[in-house]
């Protein structure tokens, strides 16, 4: 028996190798059928070449696709630093580092506090332009194989837009991922657009489709909770992007919680509105250990790290609850949004 489900997928930088791993471990199930992926920054950079390697060839060309977008972006060096800096960047992060040992303040944290990609001026280059464009479009786009979804932010009127189809340029998954402090914004039918974890970290209601299975794995990156209070620049900037990035995920799953009260009470009929089974994979305390620099500095080591977890982290996920799947949501919604 196939059990077909929707993957959603967050973003979070290069800690976006741990979603790379999940999904690694989910192709190795023949039992499992992705039906859609909504997916946001990083998770949309991974849903994209899900779908362009399934495509191409199947669940062996989504496993090569993922390893080679993980493989390019482990090279691009440090997100910050323009194409033609790379040559100093394994110097400046041993400096960097180095710094951070001797003193209680990040310098990444300072200059986060005062650097625009702006200011590079004419010599500014988005580093995961190159990442992107190597991506098969034909099959991101294709109407065939899993749906896909991506969400950026309107920096205008701060509202999500989700791209599909035809819509999901190379233009469409850089808006997806433009960290406004990092990468310049995106222009796209003359409207700019920032990084969609801002409005939908990813956004869930694409996937509320009648045709689509009522099954959604979220695979978080973000941590969830944080017992220690940030105190370096770099680390308070990071909290609030998490918490950010959480704020319009959880209000769809208050909304979620909400109709499920509605239905389980007889106040609707079933049916009326869909009534999904919400399912969580994610590594919370590897997470929290990750340093918040780690998600604008990929390396090689950390993304095999980060997609060794999440192999292991699935492995768990479908012992616990591989039964659950098609049957009934594992996600506590109680405990999470108490």
């Amino acid at each position: 028996m196939t059990i077909r489900l929707n993957l959603a997928l967050q973003g979070g930088g290069a800690h976006g190798a741990f979603t790379w791993g999940v999904l690694d471990r989910l192709l190795d199930e023949e039992g499992i059928e992705v039906a859609a992926l909504s997916g946001t920054s990083a998770g949309a950079l991974n849903a994209a070449a899900f779908k362009a390697g399934m495509i191409a060839g199947g669940r062996q060309g989504a496993k090569d696709s993922l390893a080679a977008l993980w493989a390019q972006v482990a090279n691009v060096g440090d997100f910050r630093m323009a194409r033609w800096m790379q040559p100093f960047w394994t110097a400046s992060r041993a400096l960097t580092e180095a710094v951070e040992t001797a003193f209680p303040v990040s310098p990444q944290g300072l200059a986060a506090q005062v650097w625009s990609p702006y200011g590079w001026g004419p010599f500014w280059e988005n580093p995961l332009e190159p990442v992107v464009r190597r991506l098969d479009f034909s099959g991101v786009c294709a109407s065939a194989g899993p749906r896909l979804f991506v969400g950026a932010t309107n920096v205008r009127t701060g509202r999500i837009r989700v791209f599909e189809g035809d819509d999901l340029t190379p233009e469409a998954l850089l808006a997806s991922a433009c960290l406004p402090t990092v990468f310049q914004a995106v222009t796209i039918e003359g409207e700019t657009y920032w990084d969609g974890g801002y409005s939908g970290n990813p956004p869930l209601y694409p996937l509320y489709a009648p045709d689509l299975p009522d099954d959604i794995v979220i695979v978080s990156i973000n941590p969830w909770l944080r017992d220690a209070v940030p105190m370096s620049p770099l680390d308070i900037q990071n909290r609030i992007n998490e918490i950010s990035f959480h704020a319009a995920l959880l209000g769809e799953l208050r909304a979620i919680k909400f109709v499920k009260r509605l239905i389980a009470e007889g106040r609707m009929e079933r049916g009326q509105m869909k009534d999904v089974l919400l399912h969580l994979i994610a590594d919370d305390a590897l997470m929290t250990e990750l340093s918040a620099g780690t998600k604008l500095s990929p390396n090689p080591g950390l993304i095999t790290r980060l997609h060794d977890a999440g192999r292991a982290a699935t492995d768990a996920f479908l012992a616990s609850h591989g039964r659950d799947l098609g049957q009934r949501g594992s996600l506590d919604l109680n405990a999470l949004l108490a």
